[in-house]
């Protein structure tokens, strides 16, 4: 398995990510595209329900406290989720980048439940986001406010969402060449960063968070 994550730890740093067919698959390939989905840190769409979702402060967000789970969920049919690219060598392959601390999770939390979360591979300052899950209303999209915040905060350069989809488009992303993609990439390996940790029990992470919110309503 060493050699494996390595191979794609290789492939993430040249700008190629694995996929597969479906869940019932075994194989993986790996996708170089000429298009490229992205999120700028600095130029993020938050709804005004979804910030007053936010300023409720009534869910729980951290990372890496239940990594196995998010991704089994983000994989899972009880999510929605009727066909899939995660099949189980993408699980057992990020679960050994987890073990390496290449691989994060972040978790949303509501009376101590896991109803959301976001799972991908951070290398220096770019995050690749892989997926997320959702059990509740709006539980991803605050998860993934509270990601993009904090990765702002600790200055990571990219954060790669691969392709763009409705959902993701009406928060910001965009869509950009694979030259520009390549680029960026390569400023963001080239400026070392590790990945932060996340506890919004924290007064220091709500300070962020309040930060960013009030950062992106001014753009907007």
């Amino acid at each position: 398995m060493k050699i494996v994550t390595n191979l794609v730890i290789d492939c993430y740093y040249n700008g190629i990510f694995p996929m597969s067919h479906g869940r019932d698959e075994d194989d993986i390939y790996f996708v170089n595209p000429n298009k490229r989905g992205i999120i700028p840190l600095d130029k993020v769409h938050i709804s005004r329900s979804l910030e007053r979702s936010i300023n409720k402060q009534d869910f729980i967000i951290t990372n890496d406290k239940a990594f196995s789970e998010v991704i089994n969920s983000c994989a899972s049919q009880e999510f929605g989720r009727k066909k899939t690219w995660i099949n189980k060598t993408i699980i057992d392959l990020f679960k050994e980048l987890h073990f390496m601390g290449k691989a994060h999770s972040i978790e949303i939390w509501k009376n101590q439940s896991l109803v959301g979360g976001i799972y991908g591979l951070s290398l220096e300052s770019v995050f690749f986001a892989e997926s997320m899950f959702s059990a509740m209303q709006n539980a991803s999209k605050i998860a993934l406010i509270y990601l993009l915040a904090k990765l702002k905060h600790e200055q990571f350069k990219l954060f790669d969402v691969q392709y763009i989809t409705p959902h993701l488009s009406s928060m910001g992303g965009i869509e950009i060449s694979k030259k520009e993609y390549l680029n960026s990439l390569k400023c963001g390996l080239e400026t070392e960063n590790k990945f932060p940790k996340i506890d919004s029990s924290q007064e220091v992470d709500w300070l962020i968070i309040s930060n960013y919110l009030q950062e992106m309503r001014d753009i907007s």
